[in-house]
């Protein structure tokens, strides 16, 4: 776990906390060079971060002896420039409720944020916005009160600065932020990096099942690496932490992205890192990719709302029946079968509604899928996925709600098709050096490339089948070598 830092102008300024080692001054901090190997966490609480000041080149050394700080200097800078940021739809309708129901009059009032947290009740999501935007301790935001756009500025907020109750809530936070911050470690020997992976509970179809992260944690114990299995609650934590690893199914405008973007703007070795999940989680940009990098791929086409289309239009590209696809569909879930008129009309009804733009992709039937995992550009296991018994799609989803899958077979890479391992490769190669999972077809002794998954599963006693611990072993050792070359 990282060791954390605090730098205050003044040691004065901590006498409301509870007293700890963990204070230092930041004339101190900067006159005297780290004798300790190990990463720390500085949380840099100047009450001044302007250009050449004390607090801003606590940040920059900081950031210059390999520790993560908050905030870094690219952060100050940004503050400094008035760089601002703009809140989504859905949050300035959430502000302007909340400005609505507590009948806020001035034209201008303020939100004090302390590690991504607020005093307000219902502007929680708001605040953890702008803390994910400008990672800061402590922020002062400036609002306005009309229907949009209510961000006037985003300020620094001293420490000093705190009434007795804004200092009892900023040490709730700080607690939570690092919960470790007060507690002695437990050996005197240092971890060799922390890992953050990125869970969610109540998720029906997760990545990973609680045997893989339970094996994923006992191997890290063994390699001397902390893990700690967090939650989207937990957000606020991420920059405790040295890596991020994401087990929770990914998705653009969604919180797992944000935190990706968190964390590689900070430094953080990330799987799946947010180019990754740009690029695999849109199948038209997938489409557009495999067409341009002539990668064998079922013929597709791209369906408009704006125009009309006919079942024999599409057919005479794609062929019939064939699959529509919403763009960022995942577990078999967007996806109709259609075989006639009345079903492409039924079915693109249903469909823009979550999407402007759909991909019409021809209906290619085997027994099963090829799935080829690939870690840093090498092929880490390789898996068959049955389609459900009965039906067309590995997951077959019920109205009910209730869903069943077709059997899974692990198979030793050496086994696998020539043709497949390439055609995987080069494809996962266009993505990234991350994790990937590639889903192909064989047809007539040759592949073609379904999509590619930046967030592929890996359950115990499936994908781990053949080589076991061993697939926790290499994905240990690529975060530790992605945070000693910085190659993300």
């Amino acid at each position: 776990m990282n060791n954390v830092l605090i730098l205050l102008d003044n040691l004065d300024d901590w006498k409301p906390y509870y007293e700890t080692s963990s204070v230092l001054t930041v004339s101190d901090y900067l006159k005297n060079k780290p004798v300790e190997k190990d990463r720390k966490l500085v949380i840099n609480l100047s009450n001044d971060y302007s250009y050449n000041s004390e607090g801003y080149y606590c940040s920059l050394l900081a950031q210059t002896r390999g520790q993560k700080v908050i905030p870094d200097v690219d952060i100050i800078n940004k503050m400094e420039a008035g760089t601002g940021v703009r809140m989504d739809r859905s949050l300035q309708a959430l502000c302007y409720q909340w400005i609505q129901k507590n009948d806020i009059k001035d034209d201008i009032w303020y939100l004090n944020i302390y590690f991504g947290k607020c005093r307000e009740k219902g502007l929680e999501r708001i605040a953890r916005f702008i803390f994910e935007n400008y990672p800061c301790p402590l922020l002062r935001v400036a609002l306005n009160t009309h229907p949009k756009n209510q961000i006037e500025g985003i300020h620094f907020l001293s420490l000093n600065q705190l009434n007795d109750e804004e200092q009892d809530f900023f040490a709730n936070t700080l607690d939570n932020f690092n919960k470790k911050i007060w507690r002695a470690p437990k050996s005197a020997k240092a971890s060799r990096y922390s890992l953050a992976v990125l869970v969610d509970p109540q998720e029906k179809f997760p990545p990973s099942n609680k045997g893989a992260l339970h094996k994923l944690t006992e191997v890290a114990r063994k390699m001397n690496i902390h893990v700690e299995m967090i939650t989207e609650d937990d957000a606020i934590r991420l920059l405790e932490f040295d890596a991020l690893f994401i087990r929770t199914t990914t998705s653009l405008n969604h919180y797992t992205f944000h935190l990706s973007q968190l964390a590689a703007q900070n430094g953080m070795a990330v799987i799946d890192d947010p180019l990754s999940i740009i690029r695999c989680t849109n199948k038209v940009y997938l489409k557009e990719l495999f067409e341009k990098e002539k990668i064998p791929a079922p013929k597709s086409t791209l369906i408009f709302q704006s125009n009309h289309h006919s079942f024999e239009q599409i057919s005479e590209q794609v062929g019939a029946p064939f699959i529509l696809k919403i763009p960022d569909g995942s577990y078999s879930i967007g996806m109709k079968k259609v075989s006639n008129e009345e079903e492409l009309q039924a079915s693109l009804k249903i469909l823009f509604e979550k999407s402007a733009i759909l991909l019409a992709q021809a209906f290619t039937p085997t027994e099963f899928d090829w799935r080829v995992g690939l870690l840093n550009g090498v092929p880490l296991y390789a898996c068959k996925y049955y389609m459900a018994k009965g039906h067309w799609q590995i997951y077959c989803h019920y109205d009910s709600g209730r869903s069943r899958c077709g059997l899974v077979d692990t198979i030793p890479i050496y086994q696998v098709p020539r043709v497949v391992l390439d055609t995987a490769v080069k494809a996962a190669n266009l993505i990234g050096k991350g994790l990937y999972g590639v889903d192909l077809k064989m047809v007539d002794d040759k592949a073609y490339v379904i999509e590619i998954n930046d967030n592929p599963s890996i359950d115990h006693g499936l994908e781990d089948a053949i080589i076991g611990d061993e697939m926790y072993y290499r994905l240990l050792n690529h975060f530790e070598q992605a945070l000693e070359t910085k190659h993300y």
